[in-house]
């Protein structure tokens, strides 16, 4: 039990640092219901050709904080990193997904901010056994991490960005592949999942192969609000549906 625990985090969290976090350092919510479908249909009303965008600041004023997540611990630091790494994708079509799971510009936005925010670690009673902290110290290392981005655009420029994350969901249901500073790693597949219609919205679990057959399970989720678009994309050894980030991040949005 021991050994198996190990080895599963110390292959995810070794994978998702490689992939993700190079430089860095959640539960299901509201915002997924069973029988929901993947949000596909647009609101009747659209965001205006004449649509003028935020600036950076503004949308980094826009992002979620420390306050608003009581138990994650929210930073910068670690999307500001997964974003820093260079990445090649085998398949053109699928590169919106990596720019989504790196905490990238989808697009051109005129204004982009972007943070992480990771689950706050369990904590251990007064003389807990040396086991216990072992345990909950390779729980800590595994746990739920979602990478957030907020942007703004001109015009259609968020339905544009929307429309290139949906498609590479489409193309790339297959799989494809990711090079990292010349260490490949491999996503065996991408499906849709359930979400709660928006303006636009879609949730996609992305199967990341570790090898020795070990499988890690993320969430990329974007949606667009008017000419914004968010993106979040959760990872861990059981990642879950980011839904009250979502929520919180959607309300923030306005």
């Amino acid at each position: 039990m021991r050994s198996t625990l190990v080895r599963r985090t110390v292959l995810t969290a070794s994978a998702v640092s490689l992939a993700l976090l190079t430089s860095a350092c959640g539960s299901g919510g509201s915002g997924e219901k069973a029988g929901d479908k993947a949000a596909d249909k647009p609101s009747a009303s659209t965001a205006a050709t004449s649509a003028k965008g935020k600036s950076d600041a503004e949308m980094t004023a826009l992002l979620v904080t420390q306050t608003d997540l009581e138990d994650q611990i929210v930073s910068a630091e670690g999307a500001g990193g997964a974003a820093g790494v260079p990445a090649e994708v085998d398949n053109a079509a699928c590169k919106p997904l990596t720019q989504v799971q790196l905490a990238q510009k989808v697009g051109a936005p005129t204004g982009f901010g972007r943070t992480q925010a990771k689950a706050k670690p369990q904590e251990l009673p007064a003389g807990a056994s040396a086991e216990d902290k072992l345990k909950a110290g390779l729980l800590a290392l595994g746990a739920d991490q979602t990478l957030v981005t907020v942007a703004s655009y001109d015009g259609k420029g968020a339905e544009d960005a929307f429309a290139s994350v949906k498609a590479a969901g489409t193309a790339c249901s297959g799989g494809y592949t990711v090079t990292y500073e010349g260490d490949k790693t491999k996503l065996d597949s991408v499906a849709p999942g359930p979400i709660q219609a928006r303006d636009e919205a879609v949730h996609y679990t992305v199967v990341m192969d570790l090898g020795d057959g070990e499988k890690s399970t993320g969430h990329l989720v974007a949606v667009r609000k008017g000419n914004a678009l968010a993106t979040f994309y959760t990872f861990g050894t059981a990642a879950k549906f980011p839904g009250d980030l979502v929520d919180v991040q959607l309300t923030k949005l306005g």
